[in-house]
């Protein structure tokens, strides 16, 4: 057996032998006599995978982003970033949709067009409705931390969801009153009440298409679905 990994770690180096104990325990002909390929399963690339899917995820986010239908009551515009980011963290789970959201806010940050009405910079991320748009982080955050906690379970992405929105109404809520100068319950009739229904139904869009589209993209990009 000494012999056999000796072996390994010349041929393959010093990976090839930690993952040959691993293996379960045959005799060593057997594993002397198997293909190369057999032998050594390699590791599927997921850091390169991942990396994609961030990219794809952000870019979906910046041309979703600027998308809005303003209302004349409130400052706040009707947007899908928040359906973006129900997919993203769906299809990321919690640190790749994470990730992708910040690097959004970052590129939007910096002066590109991608938050809503094709705005962008310090000010639109420091202005009345920033706070939704840091909101978001938890969103993301909460989302992904249930779905990690309750793998299989879409109910808990749901609960997640839900609770994600609800924090990022409250602080979102808290930094448009804060702008604005009105009471919290003023900005709340402004900021949240005119976009449960529309919320709601993204939620909706969320739960029945997100796992069918996690598995179509995993299996696309190469993934072990179990």
């Amino acid at each position: 057996m000494s012999v056999l990994l000796y072996t390994l770690s010349i041929t393959w180096g010093p990976q090839a032998t930690r993952t040959f104990q691993k293996l379960p325990n045959k005799p060593k002909e057997v594993y002397l006599n198997m293909k190369t390929t057999d032998t050594l399963p390699r590791q599927p690339k997921t850091r390169t995978r991942q990396l994609t899917l961030i990219g794809l995820m952000t870019a979906v986010l910046c041309i979703l982003g600027p998308l809005s239908i303003p209302l004349p009551v409130s400052p706040v515009p009707i947007t899908l970033t928040n359906l973006a980011i129900f997919f993203a963290v769906y299809l990321l789970d919690i640190k790749g949709g994470t990730i992708c959201l910040l690097v959004y806010l970052c590129l939007g940050t910096a002066g590109l067009p991608v938050f809503s009405s094709f705005s962008g910079g310090l000010g639109k991320l420091a202005g009345p409705t920033g706070g939704y748009l840091i909101g978001f982080l938890f969103l993301a955050l909460i989302q992904g931390f249930l779905m990690k906690l309750f793998p299989k379970k879409n109910t808990a992405a749901v609960i997640g969801m839900i609770l994600g929105m609800a924090v990022c109404y409250l602080f979102g809520t808290a930094w448009l009153a804060l702008q604005l100068e009105l009471t919290f319950p003023a900005a709340l009739s402004i900021g949240v009440l005119p976009y449960l229904a529309g919320d709601g139904a993204k939620i909706v869009i969320a739960a029945v298409a997100g796992p069918k589209l996690r598995t179509a993209v995993h299996r696309a990009a190469g993934y072990l679905i179990s």
